[in-house]
């Protein structure tokens, strides 16, 4: 079965408790990095003048960025298992859950599905 893969971004999506729509965290700089007054930076790019330093870096990022995204998809389908879980006296149907997560509804049964294997293997890697 292949994996799921991310969903892309719904135009109005749902908070799941607050009600508010979710937002993507910004990533213009590395965390714990001091903040600059001049306006936004990506991880220092902008600033390299070596190409090959450029290009390095640039891989490093987007390899880690790559890493990050298939990993927060797992927590996902891990999420949607154990909120679709029947054994939940509070359990989520797959319409909920799509309307939640901003999926559609077979996209939502396919994460959960996904999320259970996860689960029985013992989580993500």
């Amino acid at each position: 079965m292949n994996e799921p893969q991310p969903a892309q971004r719904p135009q109005e999506p749902r908070g799941a408790r607050e009600g508010k729509p979710k937002r993507p965290v910004s990533l213009l700089f590395e965390p714990g990095a001091p903040v600059e007054e001049d306006g936004d930076r990506f991880f220092d790019l902008e600033s390299m003048e070596d190409p090959g330093q450029l290009l390095l870096r640039a891989t490093e990022l987007a390899l880690a960025f790559r890493a990050a995204a298939e990993r927060a998809t797992d927590f996902q389908a891990i999420a949607a298992a154990q909120l679709t879980d029947p054994r939940r006296f509070d359990r989520l149907t797959y319409p909920v859950l799509a309307e939640r997560a901003g999926w559609t509804e077979e996209y939502a049964r396919r994460m959960a599905e996904y999320g259970e294997g996860l689960l029985k293997e013992g989580g993500p890697a």
